[in-house]
């Protein structure tokens, strides 16, 4: 897929499971396993899927996934998975390396997110994408080195140190384009400042989902993670961009769909839906 200067490309970085009522909030069990039906630990399936974005001196890349950084212990408990594709093979696909980032922009600094902005190099925690400028939002930067009780778990240090010791973030405030061709848009209602970058050439308009609709199951507007900081802003934080999707056909790509790359919307009534599925690349 092309838009503007940017060559786009899906990046599927690990497989991974969380548990299904936690990533449905109050939809019944016996509703949600319809969509994604859980394991017998009741987990659902789920990926970990960046975007990356190729123009003539850029080399983009939004989120960094769960990474390599996790004992066995860690790696049972989310079921996760590089066997099958990680950041490095997937970037290969298509060409690139990680020396080949010139920037990261991470949504929000949760660790399913960023894992991978950071790897184990001999017994050290080093960067990943050495030649690259990393991108976070002042408030999610504020609240990961600040955690509350609620969501402390998924902030992990280690996915961000090395990077600040050796001034590789770079800390935005409000939505102020920071890279061409690239507007951002801030929500709250899953965390503090999430960043969605947007990008558009006129005729097209992609919108990176992140966790304000991690998958396919998540477009219906009360279809709600437990993860959520504050549900009811998210529910309308929803409602405003699907009417925006809806009217003027935007593409939501999806973060954590293991099937469902991207899509666009319909409106029945008052319900938004998915109008036909779209591949971002192959």
């Amino acid at each position: 897929m092309k838009s503007g200067p940017y060559n786009i490309y899906s990046i599927e970085t690990s497989e991974f499971g969380l548990d299904g009522g936690a990533m449905f909030g109050i939809v019944p069990k016996t509703i949600w396993e319809k969509c994604a039906p859980a394991d017998n630990l009741n987990r659902i399936n789920m990926v970990t899927r960046s975007m990356l974005l190729v123009s003539n001196n850029k080399k983009i890349l939004i989120d960094t996934g769960n990474g390599t950084k996790w004992d066995e212990k860690y790696k049972k408990i989310y079921n996760i998975n590089t066997s099958l594709y990680n950041i490095e093979t997937s970037l290969l696909k298509y060409g690139y390396t990680p020396e080949d980032i010139t920037d990261v922009i991470c949504t929000h600094m949760h660790f399913d997110h960023i894992g991978g902005n950071t790897k184990i190099e001999f017994g050290k925690v080093v960067p990943t994408f050495v030649n690259a400028k990393y991108w976070v939002s002042k408030e999610n930067w504020d609240l990961a080195n600040d955690p509350s009780q609620k969501d402390q778990g998924s902030f992990l240090e280690d996915d961000w140190k090395v990077l600040l010791d050796n001034n590789m973030i770079k800390i935005i405030s409000g939505t102020e384009s920071f890279i061409d061709s690239i507007d951002i848009y801030l929500t709250y209602g899953h965390t503090a400042g999430l960043m969605h970058p947007i990008i558009s050439d006129g005729t097209q308009t992609i919108f990176y989902g992140s966790d304000l609709f991690p998958t396919a199951a998540h477009v219906p507007i009360n279809w709600v993670m437990a993860y959520d900081i504050q549900p009811v802003v998210t529910m309308k934080e929803k409602e405003y961009l699907l009417n925006k999707m809806y009217l003027e056909d935007w593409i939501l790509f999806f973060e954590h769909d293991p099937n469902i790359q991207a899509c666009t919307i319909d409106k029945l009534g008052q319900k938004y839906k998915i109008k036909k599925s779209v591949i971002v690349s192959e």
